[in-house]
């Protein structure tokens, strides 16, 4: 005999095993239903309201919160938080950052969804380390450490695909450690930027 799914205790199971964002793979494990059930009660509750589309093959509940970061991670894996987004966590940039930037060893992605944007970077896979599970706002997600997001942000630097930012905030980094990760990547034009980034952090800063 089928199982009959209720909203309420579909809704507070997955609250409880800490499944805001998760696929019809996942829904299907947790509740012992088939593909075709699952996927049925999934759409008919989008539009109820009780979850939302994220991207193909990837939900929320409406109701939820679960951080941006956390999302990024489940979105497209393997995948970490680096490049602006982690430069701005981190107060190397004093910008505010709306689209949730990663990288991945995959090839690049962008997903606009009703949570916000998430754009995915292409590193190769001999550079995709520097990165471990924090814990960001109660939710373990995998994020650059700090002189990797910025190696892997002056990587795009040299490919000319970004522009250097002419304020980035220098003193909370181990520029030995930066350099050891930069040289990973193989590019003369790299260290020159951390040359570059380092006599322009020097200067004195001007007073608007």
């Amino acid at each position: 005999m089928i199982k009959k799914l209720k909203r309420i205790q579909v809704e507070e199971r997955l609250k409880s095993l800490g499944l805001e964002v998760f696929t019809p793979k996942e829904f299907k494990g947790v509740f012992g239903v088939p593909t075709q059930i699952a996927s049925v009660f999934i759409s008919n509750n989008i539009d109820s309201g009780l979850f939302v589309k994220l991207r193909n093959g990837f939900y929320m509940l409406k109701d939820s919160n679960p951080d941006l970061f956390f999302i990024a991670n489940r979105l497209y894996e393997p995948s970490y938080i680096s490049l602006e987004t982690a430069l701005s966590h981190y107060h190397i940039i004093p910008e505010v950052v709306y689209t949730i930037t990663s990288v991945t060893s995959k090839i690049p992605r962008e997903y606009k969804t009703p949570a916000g944007t998430f754009s995915y970077q292409r590193i190769k896979k001999e550079v995709y380390t520097g990165y471990s599970l924090q814990e960001i706002r109660g939710q373990k997600v995998f994020m650059a450490d700090i002189e990797k997001a910025l190696a892997d942000y002056l990587y795009f630097v040299d490919l000319k695909k970004i522009s250097l930012n002419d304020r980035l905030e220098l003193k909370n980094l181990n520029k030995a450690k930066l350099t050891r990760y930069v040289r990973l990547f193989k590019r003369k034009g790299m260290l020159e930027l951390i040359d570059r980034i380092y006599v322009e952090y020097r200067k004195p800063r001007k007073i608007y």
